[in-house]
């Protein structure tokens, strides 16, 4: 019998970028712009481009030398205890459907470009149709219809073409006078942000962040190379590919429009851009691309929080019924749960002042948990194992994502942990019935959770009192 081969180097390194690259770089040039100059943006993806890069091989190390452990958040079981792997688990939960709010701001904003009741993304209108559109996917991945690999096709060219599209046509209409006006400060735009380059540098962090979300199923497909080499270097390739195409499609337009533009130009901002430079037609393209691409990667991602939840009841980190299956081998509790919770915070958002930098904020700082502990276990496994160059690669990565969230985001973490209340109560129930601990929250998982209620509650005390606006 022919052994079935693996994926190539080629299409490993083209299954990364396509995997990892969603709705997010439609919106990065507004985002970025809104805090800071074309300088600090440059800095910036340098900082965050290697950290990722540190990310990635951590992930791919680990994937590799320790290939039985399944889900993200084993990896903090694994080296810190089950409490850990809760926390990595619950976090990744919250950021798979936290993304699913970004998603459905983007995809209302851009049905805002043929239709201006939904103009903005986050109106009575636009929440009543995500709505329905949140419901009817979880409707499709509860019958267990999956994406097939023919839709994954249409939509990962859905994606490119109107990405490379823009990028070419951004290079064509540069202006080099424009770009180097205010290369370092943004005063004389008048945009909001910090004057000084720390400061802008700082207000690109999270948005960064926020276009790698995913990148640690591109790491995953590794395990798919036809070589354990390959693996290694298709991640590399495929991390340096994505920095290429995220910077181009986020600083060329600074050389097209004035910084003060591009921050008040309306979201997804790459739609509004290109219209300008080509005409109607250029609208039309990317507005119909980006719907398609992200009611595909909607629908990947309304399968991703249920499956977390049922590996995390499979390790006894959640209780079995987040784990049962219905006749069609879905989850059924998982999956209704998590659209409740989608719907309930669609209508929140209609009190945000910035939906989609809010949604978005608040996924990238529930994902960064589980990537510090990846980090981490990535140097506690290579000490024990005595291998110094992955021991110093894991504390880069971790040391990375712990500055981010310390410099760019503590109090969307604070907020994360408001999530985490209802966790606990779930982790609790599972300790119970898999009669772990005697069924009871150790001393030590006792001061862990009060911490965590502590941080919620102080966060919810700090919207309330206006020193966090949502």
């Amino acid at each position: 019998m022919e052994e079935k081969k693996g994926l190539s180097l080629g299409a490993l390194t083209a299954a990364v970028v396509t995997s990892s690259i969603g709705s997010g770089v439609f919106t990065l040039t507004s985002s970025l712009a809104g805090g800071a100059a074309p300088g600090p943006v440059l800095l910036a993806w340098i900082v965050v481009g290697f950290g990722i890069l540190m990310l990635a091989m951590s992930l791919n190390n680990l994937l590799l030398k320790k290939p039985e452990s399944e889900g993200i958040h084993a990896y903090a079981q694994a080296g810190f205890g089950n409490f850990a792997g809760f926390v990595s688990g619950w976090g990744y939960w919250l950021s798979a459907w936290l993304g699913n709010v970004a998603f459905a701001t983007v995809l209302m904003s851009s049905l805002g470009y043929f239709f201006k009741v939904f103009a903005g993304g986050q109106n009575v209108p636009s929440i009543i149709v995500a709505s329905i559109v949140s419901w009817i996917l979880t409707y499709i991945v509860n019958r267990g219809v999956e994406s097939a690999a023919a839709m994954n096709t249409i939509i990962t060219i859905c994606k490119l073409i109107p990405l490379f599209a823009f990028i070419v046509v951004a290079i064509f209409v540069f202006k080099g006078g424009m770009f180097t006006a205010h290369f370092w400060s943004n005063v004389a735009s008048g945009v909001a942000g910090g004057s000084n380059g720390w400061d802008q540098f700082k207000s690109c962090l999270m948005i960064m962040m926020w276009v790698f979300v995913g990148v640690e199923g591109a790491s995953m497909l590794s395990s798919r190379a036809e070589s354990k080499k390959d693996a290694g270097k298709a991640t590399i390739i495929g991390i340096i590919s994505l920095l290429v195409i995220y910077v181009l499609a986020s600083v060329l337009p600074y050389g097209y429009m004035s910084q003060n533009a591009l921050a008040k130009i309306n979201q997804p901002a790459m739609l509004y851009i290109f219209e300008d430079m080509v005409g109607k037609w250029g609208g039309i393209f990317i507005a119909v691309g980006l719907i398609i691409a992200i009611l595909g990667s909607w629908l990947s991602w309304t399968m991703l929080p249920a499956d977390t939840t049922m590996l995390m009841a499979e390790e006894k980190l959640l209780p079995s019924y987040f784990g049962k299956k219905n006749k069609n081998g879905a989850p059924t509790f998982s999956l209704v749960l998590t659209a409740a919770l989608i719907q309930i915070f669609l209508f929140i958002l209609l009190f945000s002042q910035e939906a989609y930098n809010f949604a978005l904020s608040l996924c990238t700082a529930a994902i960064v948990v589980c990537y510090i502990f990846v980090g981490l276990f990535q140097v506690k496994f290579s000490y024990q194992n005595k291998d110094m160059k992955q021991m110093w690669i894991g504390i880069f990565a971790s040391a990375f994502q712990i500055f981010a969230i310390i410099l760019a985001g503590v109090h969307f973490l604070m907020l994360v942990c408001i999530g985490y209340i209802p966790g606990i109560y779930f982790y609790y129930k599972a300790k119970k019935e898999f009669n772990i601990d005697g069924g009871k929250l150790t001393k030590a998982e006792v001061i862990y959770s009060i911490l965590l209620v502590i941080f919620a509650v102080a966060s919810i005390v700090m919207v309330a009192t206006g020193k966090v606006s949502i």
